[in-house]
């Protein structure tokens, strides 16, 4: 596979946004339609139609790579507890036997069940009975009238503030330790001193918004780093519902709306830039996501795009967690500043902690190193061939880039090399879609408003 921009430091890279586009090529004259639906709560269901080499033409090996790779990054994007393939009943029983116990995809299919609360299945049907879509249409955020609570959880302080029409009055910042916490009482404390802070300081508390890490079903808790050290059993007994318990506390018929804090921070860029079609990517510890759809709503998708993968290299780097190869946490994160360095020539003293390791990588290029620009070109072509795999599933107008990965200088060359890859590889998505870097603190000040925007008030 030849790329017009290359990954200086990783020659092997095998974007899948060109994946896709050559197979879409390669089956213009000899192909079957394919159509791929993903249901999650509530029955809403994201459908992807694509083309593969017919059943049984000595293609269905390279069609079970492609077809696995996209049913795996829908998933991670909108989430769900059902994958229905139409048009294909070989990859159809294929991506059945993935999607089971001890399967190849056995630690998604479980993440799954957790997060849905209900088993896992592949449904095969054929091209007459396709999936047919179904999405959410509930509005949430850019209300800014009434008394609001805005919190946000992160996973080393925790951000309140009292906005009043879309004014903050008043915002603080606590350091605390959630993810070194077993009993959920710590948690559920902070939460509360951290409502009640904020309500001191208005008239009355109308609604409450809150941007919190993890996977939010109907304002419940499913799955959340920020609990790390709590038992199952507690979890499921305590800290579920905890953010609806504690704004009882409150108030008992105070509306609350509860989401990923990826959403979040792209609906705060939305509100910024007064436009729609938001996809926002912060490079951190992790990869994290967030999406506005053209509604300017947020879509209750999962939108975990460190779970995605953008690399086709079965011999990329694998997750350690998902234990899956190519997925973004090793690419847009400071993972993939750490894994560059021997490629790039930079030696790291191995008892640093990643983010050390990162700050290393920083103040070298601060300092012009050619060496660490290198690095961030490179995760720049990555997050070029990115955007336009992350364009299969979403209609992006704007991305916006944020995280410690890309502060300084790093940063601007990142969004300059994707910039290229869009231009010269793209050209179609370079005319449609803008990048953006927001500056800081119009990010951590629009964050509170566009968690305390989150609720509709109760007429």
């Amino acid at each position: 596979m030849k790329l017009k921009v290359p990954a200086v430091l990783d020659p092997n890279f095998e974007p899948l946004s060109l994946v896709c586009r050559e197979m879409r090529e390669k089956t213009k004259d000899n192909g079957q339609d394919i159509i791929i639906g993903c249901q999650r709560n509530k029955g809403y269901t994201t459908v992807y139609k694509t083309r593969i080499f017919k059943d049984g033409t000595g293609h269905d090996e390279e069609n079970f790579r492609f077809v696995e790779r996209i049913v795996k990054s829908l998933l991670w994007v909108v989430g769900g507890y059902k994958i229905i393939i139409a048009g294909s009943p070989v990859m159809g029983q294929r991506i059945k036997e993935a999607y089971q116990d001890k399967g190849l995809r056995d630690f998604d299919m479980h993440f799954m069940e957790r997060v849905y609360e209900r088993p896992f299945e592949v449904e095969i049907r054929s091209l007459d009975n396709p999936p047919v879509p179904y999405e959410s249409a509930t509005p949430i955020g850019r209300n800014l009238d009434g008394c609001r609570i805005g919190f946000d959880a992160g996973g080393s302080d925790r951000k309140v503030s009292a906005v009043i029409d879309g004014v903050p009055v008043y915002s603080e910042e606590v350091v605390w330790h959630p993810k070194l916490n077993s009993d959920p009482k710590y948690h559920y404390q902070g939460i509360l001193e951290a409502f009640k802070s904020a309500a001191a300081h208005m008239p009355r508390v109308d609604a409450i918004g809150v941007s919190s890490a993890g996977v939010y079903i109907d304002n419940r808790i499913m799955v959340a780093s920020l609990f790390i050290k709590v038992s199952d059993e507690d979890f499921d007994k305590y800290v579920k519902n905890m953010y609806l318990d504690v704004a009882k506390e409150i108030g008992e018929d105070i509306p609350i709306e509860v989401a990923n804090d990826g959403d979040v921070t792209a609906l705060a860029g939305a509100m910024e830039l007064n436009d729609t079609n938001v996809l926002g990517v912060a490079m951190g510890t992790s990869e994290a996501g967030g999406y506005v759809d053209g509604q300017g709503n947020i879509t209750g998708w999962l939108n975990e795009l460190a779970f995605v993968p953008v690399d086709n290299n079965p011999n990329a780097m694998v997750d350690e967690w998902s234990g899956d190869y190519g997925c973004g946490v090793k690419y847009f994160s400071q993972d993939s500043v750490i894994k560059l360095c021997p490629a790039a020539g930079i030696e790291l003293d191995e008892s640093l902690t990643p983010a050390e390791k990162l700050k290393v990588v920083q103040k070298l290029m601060a300092e012009g190193d050619e060496r660490a620009a290198k690095i961030y070109e490179t995760i720049g072509v990555y997050f070029g061939y990115g955007i336009a795999y992350y364009s299969e599933f979403y209609d992006i107008k704007h991305v916006l880039i944020m995280g410690r990965v890309t502060s300084g200088e790093g940063g601007v060359i990142i969004l300059k090399k994707a910039q290229e890859v869009l231009d010269t590889e793209f050209p179609e998505l370079a005319k449609k879609i803008k990048l953006h870097i927001p500056d800081e603190k119009s990010r951590r000040v629009g964050q509170s408003v566009a968690a305390a925007s989150l609720p509709k008030l109760k007429k």
